[in-house]
């Protein structure tokens, strides 16, 4: 069975819902015979390459809010995130484009490694405040989740895989998808958001009781 996610390193409740769809799929009697395949969504594609502003500032200013709005939205973020067992620092974060983690993660995908990488992503944004916007940090945290970093260091020098965001974004664009994180199981059955996990578990074990679809991946 096939699990396909679309996703922004810079959503939180895609970190959220991630950890909650994996609590589900531990639980899941035929896990080892599900793919989960990461797909690419910037929330922000046309943010300026290498440059980033406050996290609560872009907030307050893409919902139309006050600093102190957005603070506490972020707060509410925040709760959602620690009942998820997840530790976020919002506050020390910031925001730009991510179209470069994102060709990372489809290097990751080639090389088997795209959940640590897209783990290590998450984790170095959200609780760390570390940056994903710059080369090097995304060189050493790929690094870390065990890719070449040579390889990454070519990989962002050659805007290799950039045609793999394009699609990514396209498709999702086809198929309705108006909002991240945004899960397709097996073909057949969409589930929009960080939802509790006893919905993924119900979506799954429904996809895998109905016969297969023709058109299903090998």
């Amino acid at each position: 069975m096939r699990i396909e996610i679309w996703s922004d390193v810079i959503c939180p409740w895609c970190y959220i819902g991630k950890h909650l769809f994996e609590h589900a799929l531990q639980q899941f009697p035929h896990k080892e015979e599900v793919k989960v395949v990461y797909r690419s969504f910037q929330l922000d594609p046309y943010a300026p390459q290498r440059r980033t502003e406050n996290f609560i500032d872009r907030f307050a200013s893409k919902y139309d809010v006050s600093v102190e709005q957005a603070e506490a939205a972020l707060a509410t973020i925040e709760q959602a995130a620690a009942e998820a067992r997840l530790e976020f620092h919002l506050a020390q974060t910031r925001s730009g484009n991510t179209a470069d983690a994102h060709r990372i993660l489809y290097l990751a995908k080639a090389r088997g490694l795209q959940e640590p990488v897209i783990e290590r992503f998450f984790r170095a944004y959200f609780t760390e405040g570390q940056s994903l916007f710059d080369h090097d940090s995304l060189v050493r945290l790929s690094a870390e989740a065990g890719l070449d970093p040579q390889e990454v260091r070519r990989v962002l020098k050659n805007n290799t895989y950039i045609e793999h965001i394009i699609a990514d974004y396209a498709e999702a664009q086809n198929i309705g998808v108006s909002g991240v994180p945004f899960f397709i199981i097996d073909g057949r059955y969409a589930v929009s958001g960080a939802q509790p996990s006893e919905l993924f578990t119900q979506a799954m074990d429904q996809a895998w009781s109905e016969p297969p679809l023709p058109s299903d991946p090998p």
